[in-house]
């Protein structure tokens, strides 16, 4: 065959372009591609040698070679796989997208051998991401099993290539890249090393490379010794693929090392293989620490997705919902449909099955943790305890399954020891129908609540919810086994047995027509910064607490929005006030006596003091200090 320029036989210029200056994110990939199409052509070699006894007959070592020419400036990527013919090379490489392999596969489906092999390179693109690297490409190839001579095939990626005969003593394909000016970095072995570490490092072929060596001389004035060995690159241990029991806890914990670039130990390992409409394999971490991105919105996330051993998106996002983003690991997909790029998912339907398969299974497991072992758990909960939560308000599907696994500590906490849902609700009193729950800045807060008081007085355990994110979560988490959660800083909170109702009814109706003048002028006095003012049936020993209308905003709310810099409208609470309370006698005999200025400053007391016990701040700290100190000289 004489050497023939041909023209591609598609928009190959365009395309190219997309290719070398769109399709990829990494100039890097470029291996990645090439060390797939390699490992498919020895893959297909093997698959052909199950029928054809020439093929079967050679045992050569398959394996992928990187050889490096610095002074040529080139890099090559050869195998002994099964190689191609000149039609072959004409189909394959000179019609972009165009892949043997895929269409192969399609051959493969309609036969009835069921024994497929795994093939990468669906799409014939990857090939063409050499151009990134090099200003030419050369590829000489020979068929395994036919008598055609080799051929050479080269191209400037300029829209045309030229094919012509060649000598190769092997089947197999070399690809040699002449690269660019700026790009003898990937001809350094350390660059190529950890290339092919990061995304080929499960091939499941040795790739190799020759390394120089220098041993200096033992004596002085000796001559050191040189030596070039060959060195497989990559581990070629893709632990996901192996049976659980045969692996060891420090392998999996190595591993984990390597994914997650955390250098704790993991929680828990969750390796698992998924068969049916979509087969995947798995290996999950729940790491220990809580990662100092976790709360980033820029930082990485994802499971590392693989496609036949081969490292497609090292963050895929896709494949757990959000509040999971601690999970560290990968999953490997046979089937998975992908885009020419493999860097975006074409088929979401199969990320969409694979990430509810997973997701299931992360919550399984936590959900065992939780059952087995409640001391792991609560290690964990402190950990990753606020990204569950946000699960809760954000996933429908999974929200029963997640309210079991949400821990708050209550007022009967031991040690404030967290509890979970289902156990507050076993110990609640018969009495008692509502789940009753108090949100607050902090534990020590949420203690020195006066809203407590009346719950006390009636042994009703309160969850104290501390957390910034539960006001969230409470707007979704609205009952639990069928009871409904009240907040207590609510004006509609009643707690009261029907008998008890019609007893505070009558004492609140008889202490109102006794205080209403009272309860008017402290309404007048504080008019800007209350909704209304009322007397108490939740108040047993402090003499006044604010609390949010029904559908009003309460005071953590209200800091929280604030601290976020949020436009927040002023908030005006109801001011309850003890009327069994001593201070309420007090204030009626100034009322009484005209003491309007000292009647005025009680009432600025009370409604401060309803402040303070809520976490919020006073309006005027001096004036409150000046208040005291007059009240405690008796002026």
């Amino acid at each position: 065959m004489a050497k023939k320029s041909h023209k591609f036989k598609t928009e190959v210029q365009q395309l190219l372009d997309l290719v070398i200056h769109s399709l990829y994110s990494k100039k890097e990939i470029f291996l990645r591609e090439l060390v797939s199409n390699a490992s498919d052509a020895i893959d297909r070699l093997q698959f052909e040698a199950l029928t054809n006894k020439k093929l079967h007959a050679e045992e050569a070592e398959l394996k992928i070679k990187l050889i490096v020419d610095e002074e040529a400036k080139t890099l090559t990527i050869s195998d002994n796989g099964i190689g191609m013919t000149a039609e072959e090379v004409k189909t394959n490489i000179g019609t972009i997208a165009n892949s043997g392999t895929r269409r192969f596969l399609e051959e493969l489906k309609t036969s009835k051998n069921s024994d497929n092999p795994e093939f990468i390179g669906q799409f014939g693109v990857g090939f063409y991401a050499s151009f990134m690297v090099a200003d030419k490409v050369t590829v000489k190839t020979k068929r395994a099993d036919s008598d055609e001579p080799a051929v050479i095939w080269t191209s400037t990626g300029s829209g045309s290539y030229t094919l012509d005969e060649t000598e190769k003593e092997t089947h197999g394909t070399d690809v040699i890249l002449h690269l660019h000016e700026d790009m003898d970095n990937y001809l350094q072995e350390y660059e190529l090393r950890r290339i092919v570490k990061e995304y080929s490092d499960y091939i499941s072929y040795p790739v190799v490379m020759d390394v120089t060596r220098t041993e200096k001389a033992e004596e002085e004035g000796g001559e050191d010794v040189t030596t070039i060995e060959e060195e497989i690159l990559n581990t070629m241990k893709a632990i996901w693929k192996k049976t659980p029991s045969d692996v060891s806890e420090e392998e999996y914990n190595e591993f984990y090392k390597h994914v997650s670039h955390d250098y704790s130990e993991p929680l828990k390992v969750i390796h698992y293989k998924a068969e049916g409409v979509t087969e995947f394999q798995s290996l999950m971490y729940i790491p220990g620490v809580r990662p100092m991105d976790l709360f980033m919105p820029d930082a990485k996330r994802g499971l590392h997705l693989y496609v036949k051993n081969v490292l497609i998106n090292e963050s895929c996002e896709d494949l757990l919902p959000s509040y999971l983003r601690f999970i560290k690991g990968v999953v490997d997909s046979s089937d998975l449909p992908l885009n020419v790029s493999r860097e975006i998912l074409q088929d979401d339907v199969n990320i969409k099955r694979i990430g509810k398969s997973l997701t299931s299974r992360v919550l399984k497991e936590l959900d065992k943790i939780k059952t087995k072992d409640f001391d792991t758990y609560l290690k964990f909960f402190e950990q990753f305890g606020t990204v569950i939560k946000e699960g809760v308000h954000t996933d429908f599907e999974n929200y029963d399954k997640l309210k079991d696994l949400l821990l708050f500590a209550s007022s009967k906490s031991e040690s404030d020891r967290p509890i979970l849902l289902k156990e507050y609700v076993e110990r609640m009193p018969e009495s008692q129908k509502e789940i009753y729950y108090l949100t607050a800045e902090s534990l020590t807060q949420a203690k020195q609540s006066p809203h407590l008081e009346i719950f006390h007085s009636k042994d009703f355990e309160v969850l104290f919810l501390v957390d910034p994110i539960d006001e969230w979560v409470m707007q979704r988490l609205t009952e639990y086994d069928g009871k409904t959660l009240k907040a207590i800083d609510r004006k509609d909170v009643d707690i009261h047995s029907d008998e008890e109702k019609e007893e505070q009814k009558t004492a609140i109706d008889e202490a109102t027509k006794k205080y209403d003048d009272l309860l008017k002028v402290i309404k007048e006095n504080l008019n800007e910064e209350i909704k209304e003012v009322t007397l108490s049936s939740r108040l047993t020993d402090s003499a006044s607490c604010l609390v949010a209308d029904d559908m009003g905003m309460n005071a953590n709310m209200e800091r929280i929005m604030k601290a976020m810099n949020q436009d927040v409208p002023p908030v005006q609470r109801i001011l309850e006030l003890n009327p069994e309370h001593p201070v309420m006698p007090k204030m009626l005999s100034l009322l009484e006596s005209k003491e309007n200025e000292q009647l005025k400053d009680y009432t600025e007391l009370l409604y401060d003091q309803a402040l303070l016990t809520e976490g919020s701040t006073i309006k005027d700290p001096r004036r409150f200090s000046q208040l005291v100190s007059k009240l405690m000289v008796g002026a």
